[in-house]
């Protein structure tokens, strides 16, 4: 038996011991995201005035204007989370908040790119894998979506 067979046999046995905690991992890893938007979507639904007044005055969000981007982020923040939780559409909810991440971290960069904010940084670059981490795979079998497409796939 050859070297490369061997390494191949080893990958396969390792990738087959893992399999079983594919979608776990993958719901995990849904669920830990969409939780730290849609905390962030209820805190700026509780207090919309202090809200505007954020996205008027400290967020510099590049071509929206502060009110359309309030309304905006905050929905994306509240509504894409839901639909990333359940499952449903997920990559494209993972899109979203994709979008809704990249443009936090260009309207809070004169904060998130000082010294000391390293960690918060790293927090949104954490969100971003995780985010195209579902965008890449999928949500996995304990989703709307997986169950959607195993049913699917016997109907055909």
């Amino acid at each position: 038996m050859s070297l490369s067979a061997i390494l191949d046999g080893m990958n396969q046995r390792a990738a087959a011991a893992v399999l079983p905690l594919q979608s776990l991992f993958l719901a995990a890893v849904r669920l830990y995201v969409s939780w730290q938007f849609l905390k962030a979507g209820w805190l700026k639904l509780r207090d919309w005035e202090t809200t505007r007044f954020l996205f008027e005055e400290e967020y510099k969000v590049p071509i929206l204007s502060p009110a359309l981007a309030a309304v905006l982020g905050t929905a994306g923040e509240v509504v894409l989370p839901v639909l990333l939780i359940v499952g449903l559409l997920s990559r494209y909810a993972a899109l979203g908040l994709s979008a809704v991440n990249a443009v936090a971290v260009i309207g809070y960069a004169h904060v998130l790119m000082s010294e000391g904010f390293e960690a918060a940084l790293g927090q949104h670059h954490l969100w971003g894998l995780m985010l195209l981490t579902v965008l890449v795979f999928g949500p996995g079998r304990l989703s709307v979506d997986g169950v959607n497409s195993r049913s699917s796939s016997r109907a055909a």
